[in-house]
């Protein structure tokens, strides 16, 4: 009969090779055919999901597996199956071929974060097949949307069909779990908080007219005055609870001190991790897109700027403030889209469970919480009052440059992490 760990390549690969990028503006192929994929496997495994579509081709899917104690509250496990889009020439593999190359298997989703949902699904089929159960009732989810904020696929769900996740008192997802050398001891980072999230639009107005003119009313010139505040801007140095808890941790194990406050240090210290802690000991405020005009010798009335910001816990209305003090009068700032930044404390008989699978698959290792800079849809969970980890185990080689493997090119997993993870998944799900 085959393990999860048999089972998780396979699945994988087959996942990356459906196409759901997320462009963020509904061109892309959608989710649907993920979702009826994903669907089928559930089927298969004696469950009964349904697909839930938000708009034509926008799909999630639910099923509910029962555990040995039914009476206790349920966990929600969750992934999303879209993922950001992917350039196939700037791939040394292309982006949706799912192939094994050297050990790693490639595409587009590999660690963001169908690796995941291949872990899940590979343990659902795997313990269906053997007669077993988790030890609760587990909610399944597998969300559209996620890598644009959410609003087709989990908020969709909360809002639409919150009885699914009524009993649901803890989630597990993404971008915890993954192992990080210190000194010779592996920690895996369990993920305990996340920044909170402001898309913001910022237009400026002025004189449009002829590009040969002098014109003291020139609204690209106040747009790009307002960018480059905004860009140069140094946030305070504040780090939340998680941070520190990561930082003493790190200390303990190494005997010394985690230099947070100085960016080259901190990365001889963690390597590409660093970028992820930089970020987590500040807020931010980043320009991604700008928008202006549409000939050489026309001054344009208006010029937009998209921001994205990430915010710690509890400073959502200091950054909203400060981005429009930097845009200045001359420039309005429109909130796009905000979501809540999370923080919970690593303790609980669920950390329990998942500090004992980590360790007895690997014995030595150690457990760290940390913060994570970006966002999951464990916010939208939140709002039901539900308790979000980041929990997708991969022990990972010396050296492996995983945190640019996000929404990078080349993105990939080693096979064995994969199979690792799918291992350490299913301990924790007979004991969560």
């Amino acid at each position: 009969m085959p393990t999860a760990e048999d089972l998780v390549t396979g699945l994988c690969a087959d996942l990356l090779r459906i196409d759901t990028s997320n462009y963020g503006d509904g061109s892309g192929p959608g989710e649907r055919a993920a979702a009826e994929h994903v669907a089928g496997l559930l089927t298969d495994a004696g469950l009964s999901p349904e697909v839930v579509e938000s708009e034509p081709g926008r799909a999630s899917v639910v099923a509910r597996w029962s555990g040995a104690d039914p009476s206790r509250p349920a966990l929600l496990l969750h992934g999303h199956l879209d993922v950001v889009p992917a350039v196939a020439g700037d791939w040394r593999v292309p982006p949706f071929s799912g192939e094994v190359v050297d050990g790693e298997l490639w595409g587009r989703g590999a660690v963001d974060m169908k690796d995941m949902d291949a872990m899940i699904l590979a343990n659902v089929l795997a313990m269906s097949a053997a007669g077993e159960r988790p030890a609760r009732d587990v909610v399944l989810a597998f969300l559209a949307d996620e890598e644009a904020g959410g609003m087709k696929g989990a908020r969709h769900l909360v809002d639409t069909r919150r009885e699914w996740f009524e009993d649901c008192t803890e989630a597990v997802s993404e971008v915890g779990g993954f192992s990080l050398d210190v000194d010779g001891t592996r920690a895996y980072l369990l993920q305990t908080a996340e920044k909170g999230l402001l898309w913001l639009r910022l237009t400026a107005t002025g004189r449009p007219g002829h590009g040969s003119q002098v014109h003291d009313s020139n609204a690209v010139t106040r747009l790009a005055a307002a960018v480059a505040r905004i860009g140069a801007h140094e946030w305070a140095f504040e780090p939340p609870e998680a941070v520190r808890a990561f930082a003493d941790g790190w200390s303990r194990l190494s005997g010394r001190a985690l230099p947070l406050h100085d960016p080259e240090a901190l990365e001889r210290e963690l390597g590409t991790t660093a970028r992820w802690v930089r970020a987590t000991t500040q807020n931010t405020a980043t320009p991604t897109v700008l928008d202006a005009g549409y000939k050489h010798n026309v001054v344009p009335g208006t010029a937009s700027a998209l921001v994205d910001c990430r915010f710690l816990p509890g400073q959502e209305d200091a950054v909203l403030d400060t981005v429009r003090r930097l845009a200045g009068d001359d420039v309005s700032v429109e909130v796009v889209h905000s979501d809540r930044a999370l923080e919970t404390s690593a303790d609980g008989a669920l950390v329990e469970a998942m500090t004992a699978a980590l360790q007895a698959e690997d014995p030595g290792s150690t457990v760290l919480p940390y913060c994570l800079s970006g966002g999951t849809d464990n916010k939208h969970f939140d709002r039901l009052g539900i308790r979000g980890f980041g929990f997708a185990p991969l022990r990972l080689p010396d050296g492996f440059d995983f945190a640019s493997l996000f929404h990078g090119t080349d993105e990939r997993v080693p096979v064995d992490a994969l199979r690792f993870g799918a291992r350490t998944l299913g301990r924790f799900l007979t004991t969560c």
